[in-house]
C-alpha cells in the first residue's frame, strides 16, 4: 500500500477530523473504490470511520458516510446520533444527506463539492428545506483541494486503465 499522499498540518478540529476522513478516502482509493472517506465525531472523539465499499460489496448504498453512520449507531447502541458531526471528503449525496438528517446528526463537514450528486447545493440542496424535526448545520470546503485532487487522481487512473485494457483487447 502506497503512503498517504498529503502532508497536512491541521490547525483546528475540523481540519484534524477531515484529515482522518481523507485517510479513509485513501483506503478506498487503494482498494479501487471511489475515494470517499467519512468519520463520525462526538465530543471531540472519532466514534466511527467509513470508506467507500460500493464495488467490494456490490451495494450502491455502501457509501463512506452510510457505513460510518451505521457503525456509529451500532457502537453507541443508539440510532440517534445527537451531538455528532459527520465529516466526509465529498459533499454528501441525497441518500447520505437523508441518512444524516434521519440519524439526527448535528453537523456535517464536507471537503470537495460533488457536482453530479451533491445534496448541499451542487446538484440539489436538501439542507435548505426547513425540516420540522431536525436541522443540520453544514460547513463545506475543508481540505477541498486535497479531497478533489484524490477524486481526480482516481478517475484519471481509471480512464488510463480503461484505455490500456481497450488497447490490449485490440492488439490480439
Amino acid at each position: 500500500m502506497k503512503e498517504f499522499p498529503f502532508a497536512l498540518h491541521p490547525s483546528n478540529d475540523d481540519e484534524r477530523f477531515m484529515h482522518a476522513a481523507l485517510k479513509e478516502a485513501w483506503k478506498a482509493f487503494q482498494n479501487d473504490e471511489v475515494p470517499v472517506g467519512a468519520v463520525v465525531v462526538i465530543e471531540g472523539r472519532i466514534v466511527s470511520k467509513g470508506s467507500n465499499q460500493v464495488e467490494m460489496l456490490q451495494d450502491a448504498t455502501a457509501h463512506a458516510e452510510m457505513l460510518a453512520l451505521t457503525s456509529a449507531a451500532a457502537g453507541l447502541h443508539n440510532w440517534r446520533l445527537q451531538g455528532a458531526t459527520l465529516y466526509s471528503t465529498l459533499e454528501p449525496c441525497s441518500m447520505c444527506a437523508g441518512a444524516a438528517i434521519l440519524s439526527r446528526v448535528e453537523r456535517i463537514v464536507w471537503g470537495a463539492p460533488d457536482v453530479r450528486h451533491g445534496a448541499n447545493g451542487s446538484w440539489v440542496d436538501l439542507f435548505a428545506l426547513q425540516h420540522e424535526i431536525h436541522q443540520v448545520k453544514i460547513s463545506g470546503g475543508i481540505y477541498a483541494e486535497e479531497c478533489g485532487q484524490l477524486m481526480r487522481r482516481f478517475f484519471k487512473k481509471r480512464r488510463e486503465e480503461g484505455a490500456n485494457e481497450a488497447g490490449t483487447e485490440n492488439s490480439g
